[in-house]
């Protein structure tokens, strides 16, 4: 005869974590389809099926919300990237697999970039921590390669021009070639290649004449 487990039960502190992920969730979802000026408090918790006072359990305010929901939403594509460029062979590897990377988690997580744009202003405080924590790490890993010469042609002050700049493509070409109004589209193949072409030749790793990329058909012509 069978003996019938019951599920231990969960300790107070895991519901605890358990419903604060559930509003962390639920706020991801309303800001990235609503917006945080329409994100009200009865919204969040009614996407995250709790009752409304248990909001203020895990919440001073819906501002407390709001500054800590980039941070949550930051943080998980930060480390989801982290993981797809660890141990990259060489910088120009860990570029286009981190680019790839970026494009693969707002493909899959569309709230993102509403999320960040606007908490500029409706998260202040929230939105400069993140953006100079994620500009810290990328300005890191090009200063370690600028050192082992893998970046080549530029003063060490140069460096944090080319992190504004490497950075701010990810926005712009998200924004032309995968936004869409229901759901973003993948990146073409051919956009990377060219994005990857550019870097090639601007940190001198690559001859202007042949780098190996035909962005025609955005494949290397070794693949052909």
């Amino acid at each position: 005869m069978s003996v019938i487990r019951k599920k231990p039960r969960k300790t107070r502190a895991e519901r605890a974590s358990e419903n604060r992920q559930r509003l962390l969730q639920a706020a991801a979802e309303v800001v990235g389809f609503h917006g945080y000026s329409e994100a009200s408090v009865a919204r969040i918790v009614e996407r995250a099926g709790l009752a409304q006072g248990t909001f203020y359990l895990y919440f001073e305010s819906r501002q407390d919300l709001f500054d800590q929901l980039l941070p949550e939403v930051g943080g998980q594509a930060l480390a989801y990237i982290r993981e797809q460029v660890s141990n990259a062979p060489d910088f120009l590897t860990m570029e286009e697999r981190g680019m790839r990377a970026f494009f693969a988690y707002v493909l899959e997580n569309p709230a993102y970039f509403r999320i960040l744009s606007e908490a500029e202003v409706a998260a202040p405080v929230a939105y400069k921590k993140y953006t100079e924590d994620r500009t810290g790490r990328f300005l890191d890993s090009i200063t370690h390669a600028w050192r082992r010469g893998e970046v080549k042609g530029y003063s060490e002050r140069e460096l944090a021009v080319l992190t504004q700049v490497m950075l701010a493509a990810r926005t712009y070409l998200y924004h032309e070639y995968a936004k869409a109004p229901k759901h973003p589209k993948a990146v073409p193949e051919w956009v990377i290649a060219t994005y990857m072409k550019f870097i090639r030749r601007g940190i001198g790793a690559a001859d202007a004449a042949d780098d190996g990329v035909d962005t025609r058909r955005g494949r290397s012509r070794s693949a052909r």
